[in-house]
C-alpha cells in the first residue's frame, strides 16, 4: 500500500500539537503538527500509542507505513529526517522516548 493509503487508516492526530522524541544521548527532537510534517505526526503518534518508545519493532512498522517514502529515504539520506530516524533505530540499535503533546 502507498503512504497515503496507510496514513488514511491511522487515527487522526488533529489534537496533537507536536511529538517530542528523546534520543539516546538525552537530546530532544520535535515533529511539529503542521503542513509538511502532519503525516509524520500521525505515524509517530500511532507508534507511540502502540509501542510507547520507538524501538526496533516500532521502527519496522513505521518504515512499512511510510511505504514508498522509505525507499526514497534510503536512496537520499537527509531528505526525510523522520524516516532517517527510524532507519537509525534499526541500524544503530538506538531507542527514542516519545511524548505526544496535545494541541
Amino acid at each position: 500500500m502507498a503512504f497515503a493509503d496507510n496514513l488514511a487508516a491511522l487515527p487522526a492526530a488533529d489534537r496533537v500539537a507536536r511529538i517530542e522524541l528523546t534520543g539516546p544521548a538525552g537530546g530532544v527532537e520535535h515533529i511539529e503538527n503542521r503542513p509538511g510534517s502532519a503525516g509524520s505526526v500521525r505515524v509517530y503518534a500511532y507508534l507511540a500509542g502502540k509501542y510507547g518508545d520507538i524501538d526496533a519493532e516500532a521502527a519496522e512498522e513505521g518504515l512499512a507505513l511510510y511505504a514508498e517514502h522509505t525507499a526514497d529515504a534510503r536512496a537520499h539520506p537527509g531528505k526525510h529526517p523522520n524516516i532517517d530516524r527510524l532507519l537509525r533505530v534499526l541500524d544503530e540499535g538506538v531507542r527514542y522516548g516519545v511524548r505526544v503533546q496535545a494541541a
